[in-house]
């Protein structure tokens, strides 16, 4: 089973890690093993009253795994936030597979991690505001509502499904039509269209 690794913060937006979760397990017909991270094992609330006790703290999680998402919320401007750097570093340094939703993705842009991928976000001028000289790579920001660039997967807070879609697509969950199928499902609501086999 590879595993996939969500990043949790307090206030994490549920919605944001819903559909690229059970999709892949949907769609990766066991393959994938979806596990939770934060900083600590303490319990995570998300923004929706979710209440989650994370499988892995930042000091101990599983060396192989297949990629990292980072879930975006009302925490990723705060100090605790910046232990989540190693992390994403690590990730970059072994090619794994790494995804930015909304907050998250601008999180990723402070600490340096897009200056050398083509991404999105919320919002260019606030990432540069929030960012500073950590943030260098201006010209390849699109404003679109999800970027993949190789490994590199970031949204803004309005494409949950996009960004799932591109998440899928990068780890190779399903069949490009299939994922494609699935995108179209939720996001256009054709009720003709296949549903996954369990």
């Amino acid at each position: 089973m590879k595993t996939v690794l969500f990043f949790i913060l307090d206030q994490w937006a549920d919605w944001e890690a819903a559909y690229v979760s059970s999709a892949i397990r949907m769609l990766g017909q066991n393959q994938f093993s979806i596990k939770t991270i934060s900083i600590s094992k303490d319990k995570v609330e998300s923004i929706g009253g979710f209440q989650v006790i994370p499988d892995y703290e930042i000091s101990s999680y599983p060396a192989d795994y297949e990629a990292l998402i980072l879930i975006g919320g009302m925490s990723w401007r705060s100090e605790i936030a910046l232990q989540v750097k190693p992390l994403v570093e690590q990730c970059l340094f072994k090619q794994k597979i790494l995804g930015g939703i909304c907050d998250a993705s601008a999180f990723l842009g402070a600490i340096g991690a897009l200056n050398h991928a083509a991404h999105t976000g919320n919002n260019l001028d606030d990432l540069k505001a929030w960012a500073g000289a950590s943030y260098t790579n201006e010209k390849n920001y699109k404003f679109q509502q999800t970027v993949r660039d190789h490994n590199i997967i970031t949204a803004n807070g309005t494409a949950a499904l996009e960004f799932a879609r591109e998440i899928l697509f990068a780890l190779k969950a399903a069949p490009e039509i299939t994922i494609q199928e699935w995108y179209d499902f939720h996001k256009l609501g054709y009720y003709n269209a296949p549903m996954p086999h369990m």
